[in-house]
């Protein structure tokens, strides 16, 4: 019937057919199909050893028999062809992977122009948790949510699949033809058509890739572009000395420092270091008296401020007449001293000058340039350079500009100039700002190419879309916040086939090697000595040893004189400041279910952005919360909901970019507003000219300040450093809940030997960042719900932030971060109350849940004073998306609906530990178990461990005079403590009533604060 032979390998078949042969086979196929006996026929002459078997049908076994060889056939197909390479561990693996024990690899995430040292647990070749890798400078072992919820990334099913031409599925090969056609076109004149556009480049071996392409092409351009980028930080640089630099911090080392506008603790280059590195200068104990201080000058509330000792709230364009009064006063000549704030600025300069050499003054990476060189110039006046500040080359390659090299590569398309405009990754179709029209010029080049993970609102404007590599999918190396370099090492073969920019650079700059030879032969020209035995301990330790920037001099601080003073905004005028969200960052990890139901710091909305003012600001404005305002400016407009923060600014409307996406997946399309529609390329961070008009529509927010809260009860306790040192219980009198336990009717369940686990909390350390949280929703498979389950309360996290503010909603006193898991108390309240014993108590005093036992009547909850406990009212959990099956625990399994879910403190780790001590014939170590909140804090706020151990770590805490149980007066003895939060106020501000915390002088220790909630609303 047909020469074309249906036994043929694979590739020669599609060859042959792709070449039109065998057309006549298919369509008689096709035509026997129609007819059973004539298709019979056919069977018996074409197939005569199975069509007996084919004729008669299949029975069990040969259904049995034929799906085991499609689903090895299956699983052979999904294999990658490329040549699988040996990932390296971080620990010595066993001969054999064993089923149920996980190996961790190192590996590093890069974002915002830094990355961060990972460790990656896998449980037979699948990732399921990243942690921070305690051996890296860069996190010391700490993560924050991103790099934890990066694994729900990997395993999105929305993710790209399929590579795309004009919208339809297209291969590898046929892009890769297409790319070299247009290179050759393009190489007599030098590429001079050619634009290609990155983020920031951070990774030495794509650096090196670019530098071989231009010089094949010179006359190609580089463009790099990322909403959230640093260009303030780089121009406050070069303005200060000249050049362009990076700084590097050392704040275990400062003993006061000022933060303006600066959020160092919880976003940007380095920030889980620093947090380590501030907060282990600010845990105070019996032994350990000293703190240092805190002055945050902000516009909006955030998580360095909620922890500050003096906190003024300031429009962010006020900010460099502050800094400016702050240069003269610490004895910059040409300063002008601002006659605002005069008190409080000359306070905090007299505190900076006491400080020589131990302080550090920081500006926000969104302030103007102008105010990073003050800052600059106030680090070399007060001795700070060396000492508390150093600095070295730039970590981004290359760096220019980015605002201004995305605006030239618009002028560029309008122009057509550009023939060829290669996108790796980023979507500037979405978050360009809205006056440069990107899509619109984008649309006048023709050849378009994107490398994205997502076919987003920029692949849709493109020709060609290639699916990208997730960065656990793919070999390449990035700099950290001091130029340490880790090795990218996959964990898992591309789930989707996607490339990496290396392969795209590869075809550039004309190179056939793959992306593992690339990144390791360019290491080979830059290690000395023994290549192979370097190479194998970086991978294993995660950073390539002695790869840190060393420090260099760029040149003398200039006088605050000649760094140009910007434009004040008069008074009363409103300004309209933009900030990455701190869920999903600039967008791109809209379609990431964890982030965005994770409560936002201070605000504690979630699923939405909003328009965030004062409520002075929205007295004036005559609004309330969810009204929906059109903001206008520069001939852009959208709509925004109001939401008031208590702290905020007078005269200032804060704004989350990242939200509004059209093409975002299933879970991120369609949330929040696009703040960059009114975002423009001359003011992208701080903008001018701004009009409200409120329209009268109302948009629900799906806030969680308000859920299970504990109203009116003793809840934040917090006092001076001076009250700590005269009594450390910062208790009133009278109050005796330290000793954490009453006379009771239920009997002793303390066991006696053994192990007892508990935690302590340091309340004093907590910036609120919310790794905590979603290492818990990583551990433990909690499900995410949606914003209309969480506007009527069935948010399912384990575990939760409080946030507390105390005194006015216009400044209050004090911002105070309160984690909450379940209590595992002694006597709890949950357990006698079910009626089917699905809530007991183990004999190592873990409040344990049997899902099996549970039908769901909701009494332990009602009788827990904690408000811990989740009822999964539907089936929130996806156990049908097969991409979202390999992402899971497999120590951890809850029944999907209908019973209550809750903290366990990890038990599966606890049980880990166990079976390890048993059978090595040892006692479980103290340390040895780590929940996942702890293991994710970055501050090390959070200590678990056995209580019995009178030397573990958590009884230290725990023996600490002013450690306390939340509601211990019910007297359900809790197994969960906290420390009391300690601040340090400057008593000359504090006497003036400038302090975030009164002076000792003026008040008792402060206890049971309810305060206000997010939305300036007062507590019952």
């Amino acid at each position: 019937m047909s020469d074309l032979n249906p036994y043929l390998d694979i590739a020669t078949f599609r060859a042959r057919l792709d070449a039109g042969e065998g057309r006549d086979f298919w369509r008689s196929i096709e035509e026997l199909s129609l007819d059973p006996e004539a298709f019979d026929e056919f069977l018996h002459r074409e197939f005569p050893q199975e069509s007996s078997a084919l004729s008669r049908g299949v029975d069990r076994r040969d259904f049995l028999r034929l799906m085991g060889a499609s689903l090895a056939l299956g699983g052979l197909a999904a294999c990658s062809p490329r040549e699988a390479k040996h990932l390296v561990p971080y620990v010595n693996a066993p001969e054999d992977v064993i089923p149920g024990r996980p190996l961790f690899f190192a590996t590093a995430m890069t974002l915002g122009g830094s990355s961060t040292g990972l460790l990656v647990e896998t449980h037979m070749g699948r990732p399921t948790k990243i942690e921070g890798n305690p051996q890296h400078p860069s996190s010391l072992g700490g993560t924050d949510p991103f790099s934890q919820a990066a694994i729900l990334g990997l395993y999105d099913p929305d993710r790209s699949q399929t590579l795309r031409y004009l919208g339809d599925t297209s291969t590898w090969e046929s892009f890769q033809s297409a790319l070299q056609g247009m290179l050759a076109g393009q190489k007599v004149n030098g590429g001079g058509g050619v634009r290609v556009l990155s983020e920031s480049i951070v990774s030495p071996t794509l650096a090196s890739q670019v530098k071989t392409f231009l010089t094949l092409y010179p006359k190609a351009q580089w463009h790099q572009y990322e909403p959230a980028g640093n260009d303030n930080v780089m121009e406050g640089s070069r303005a200060a000395f000249g050049s362009y630099a990076n700084t590097v911090y050392r704040f275990d080392k400062a003993k006061v420092v000022v933060a303006l506008d600066a959020d160092m603790l919880s976003c940007g280059s380095g920030h889980l270091r620093y947090a380590r590195d501030f907060m282990s200068a600010r845990r105070v104990r019996r032994e350990k008296q000293e703190m240092n201080r805190l002055y945050s000058i902000e516009s909006m509330l955030t998580a360095t401020g909620s922890v500050a000792d003096h906190r003024l709230p300031l429009r962010s364009s006020d900010i460099d007449a502050f800094a400016r009064g702050l240069a003269g006063a610490v004895g910059l000549g040409g300063a002008a001293t601002a006659s605002a704030h005069g008190e409080f600025i000359a306070a905090v300069a007299r505190d900076l000058q006491a400080a020589r050499g131990a302080s550090i003054v920081i500006a926000g990476d969104h302030q103007p340039p102008a105010v990073h060189a003050l800052a600059h110039a106030i680090n070399a006046a007060l001795g700070n350079v060396g000492q508390t500040v150093y600095y070295t080359a730039p970590l981004v390659e290359s760096t220019v500009n980015q605002n201004d090299s995305l605006r030239r590569l618009v002028a560029d398309m309008n122009a057509g100039r550009v023939e060829t405009l290669l996108i790796l990754g980023g979507n500037p179709a979405f978050n360009a700002p809205g006056d440069l029209r990107f899509a619109k010029a984008m649309d006048k080049v023709g050849f378009r190419a994107h490398l994205s993970l997502y076919y987003d609102e920029t692949s849709e404007r493109s020709h060609w879309h290639i699916p990208q590599a997730h960065f656990l999918e793919e070999w390449s190396d990035a700099r950290s916040f001091d130029g340490t370099v880790s090795i990218v090492q996959p964990m898992i073969a591309p789930l989707y086939g996607g490339r990496s920019q290396h392969e795209i650079l590869a075809i550039l700059a004309e190179d056939s090697n793959e992306p593992y030879e690339i990144v390791r032969n360019f290491w080979r020209t830059q290690m000395a000595g023994d290549f192979d035995a370097t190479w194998q301990k970086s991978l294993n330790a995660g950073f390539i040893s002695g790869s840190v920037f060393p420090q260099m001099n760029p040149g003398g601080a200039p006088s605050s004189a000649t760094a140009p003073a910007a434009v004040a905004l008069p008074k009363g005028e409103l300004e309209l400041v933009f900030k990455p969200d701190p869920m999903i960052h600039d967008g791109r990890f809209a379609n990431n279910g964890w982030l965005q139901e994770l409560p936002k710091p201070m605000t504690k909305l979630t699923w939405d952005n909003a328009a965030l003012m004062s409520p002075a600001t929205a007295a004036r404005l005559a609004v309330s919360n969810e009204q929906v305002l059109e903001l206008r400016r520069a001939g852009l407009a959208v709509e925004a909901p109001v939401w008031i923060v208590p702290g905020h600014a007078d005269d200032s409307i804060t704004v989350y970019f990242g939200h509004g996406r059209s093409r975002a997946g299933k879970v991120g399309t369609g949330t929040g507003f696009n703040a960059y529609a009114i975002r423009t390329s001359d003011s992208p961070w701080i903008g001018r000219g701004v009009e409200v008009r409120k329209t009268g529509a109302v948009r629900r927010l799906a806030c969680t300040q308000l859920h299970q809260y504990m109203e009116g009860r003793d809840i934040v306790r917090s006092g001076t450093i001076e009250q700590f040192r005269e009594s450390p219980r910062l208790a009133p009198e009278g109050l005796h809940d330290h000793q954490l336990k009453g006379p009771s009717f239920y009997p002793d369940m303390l066991p006696k030997d053994g192990y007892a686990w508990g935690m302590s909390i340091d309340t004093s350390v907590c910036t609120g960042c919310n790794g905590c949280v979603i290492a818990c929703q990583a551990e433990n498979n909690i499900a995410v719900v949606g914003k209309k389950e969480m506007l009527i309360g069935r948010e399912m996290h384990w575990l939760r932030i409080d946030h507390y503010f105390k005194g006015s909603p216009e400044n209050p006193e004090g911002s105070y971060n309160i984690p909450v898991p379940c209590m595992h108390c002694e006597n709890a309240p949950c357990e006698p109350v079910c009626p089917v014993e699905a809530t007991t108590h183990s004999p190592e005093g873990i409040n344990e849940m049997t899902y099996n036992r549970c039908v769901g009547t909701k009494y332990c909850s009602n009788n827990c004073p904690y408000k811990v406990r989740r009822f999964n009212f539907f089936d929130y959990s996806d156990y049908k998306t097969e991409s979202l099956k390999p992402m899971r625990n497999p120590d951890v399994t809850v029944r999907s609906r209908g019973v209550m879910e809750k903290c366990t403190f990890c038990v599966q780790r606890v049980n880990e530990a166990r079976i390890n001590a048993e059978v090595e014939g040892r006692t479980i170590r103290d340390g040895e178990v780590t929940t996942a909140c702890q293991s994710a804090c970055p501050t090390q706020a959070i200590v678990f461990g056995n209580i019995h151990d009178k030397k573990s770590q958590v009884s230290l805490a725990k023996a600490e005079p002013g450690n306390y149980g939340l509601l211990a007066e019910l007297n359900t003895q809790p197994r969960v403590t906290y420390l009391p939060t300690v601040r340090n106020p400057n008593r000359e501000l504090a006497v003036a009533g400038h302090s975030n915390v009164r002076h000792p002088s003026d008040s008792k220790p402060d206890i049971g604060m309810s305060g206000h909630n997010a939305a300036g609303e007062k507590h019952p």
